[in-house]
């Protein structure tokens, strides 16, 4: 029986660029989506899901994102410490700051 090999590409074929994003204003999830995008490479002609072809983000005025509709009173965030019963949860207006 023989089998097919694959030849793939170099790992790194073009050379990572530097992003540099203000997220002043922006909404939250929408910009999640859009750098997710340039982190993975998917806006590259030459991407390959099996290669590192990503690019490099630095998020500037990160402290100004939007959320929108009640998000502001009612998202939780949680996260589990590891131990048994450990499920912890804050409210995002307990972390402070402003709603912008």
């Amino acid at each position: 029986m023989s089998f097919a090999t694959h030849v793939s590409r170099k790992i790194r074929s073009t050379p990572a660029m530097w992003h540099i994003v203000d997220a002043k204003g922006q909404v939250t999830g929408r910009l999640a989506t859009q750098l997710g995008t340039i982190i993975r490479g998917k806006h590259k002609p030459t991407f390959l899901n099996n290669t590192d072809c990503g690019d490099n983000v630095v998020v500037i005025n990160a402290s100004e994102l939007v959320l929108t509709g009640t998000k502001w009173k009612n998202k939780l965030y949680r996260w589990h410490t590891g131990y048994p019963g450990g499920l912890k949860e804050k409210k995002r207006k307990n972390f402070g700051g402003d709603q912008t």
